[in-house]
């Protein structure tokens, strides 16, 4: 998706209003890391340290600042997503979505929650549960198999992100990534990132599924 903005303006917000600090987060790259990375090296930027109290009250801050800039940001979401969520949540059978991202638990809810999504994933794994965004596919894999009780395996998972990072966190499980272009990073990046496939958008539906067919059958 793409949030119009407001991610990074909420925690520009929370920096001016927890230190005083303004445009923080202006060179900052934000792609693929987790919020507890970004805030972290907002706060290596003005010279302070992580462990000195104010990461709480910055998260705080920021989440409210984002309920607020959501609403008025030039949010959308990218081609294919809405349509290819609702075919593979009909195919519940094969396929169980979950949500792996490096927004905080409470951000990332907020944001699905503009767009009507928050209901598409039964769980998952969020930037708040490890600042490592490589340790968040098992955290979410433990979780499924709490809810559901399937006893699948990290190499089962089929990761669809639109960063390196994105690609990077499947491989240490063998879990398999499909890289989507519709953010920063374009295609040969991607490919060069290691991506099991890569796609332009998800704007082909029935291409995805035929992708998700031969991702299943790998060794």
């Amino acid at each position: 998706m793409e949030s119009g903005g407001a991610g990074v303006r909420a925690l520009d917000y929370a920096f001016r209003d927890v230190l005083a600090a303004d445009n923080i987060f202006s060179d900052i790259s934000m792609a693929g890391k987790t919020d507890l990375q970004i805030v972290k090296e907002g706060l290596r930027k003005i010279g302070l340290s992580a462990d000195n109290g104010y990461i709480p009250k910055i998260l705080d801050s920021y989440l409210a600042c984002l309920r607020t800039e959501i609403l008025k940001s030039d949010k959308h979401l990218k081609p294919g997503v809405k349509e290819a969520l609702d075919i593979l949540r009909l195919q519940y059978d094969r396929y169980q979505l979950g949500l792996l991202t490096g927004n905080f638990e409470q951000g990332a809810r907020i944001k699905l929650g503009s767009f009507g999504l928050n209901d598409y994933f039964l769980s998952g794994a969020f930037g708040s549960d490890h600042e490592d965004r490589n340790m968040l596919l098992p955290i979410a894999v433990e979780r499924f198999r709490d809810i559901t009780g399937s006893d699948f395996r990290r190499s089962d998972c089929i990761i669809i992100g639109d960063t390196p990072l994105d690609v990077a966190c499947a491989k240490p499980y063998n879990a398999a990534c499909i890289a989507v272009a519709t953010g920063p990073y374009g295609m040969e990046s991607l490919v060069a990132a290691g991506a099991d496939a890569v796609v332009e958008d998800l704007a082909d539906t029935e291409h995805l599924l035929d992708m998700l067919d031969l991702l299943e059958d790998r060794p």
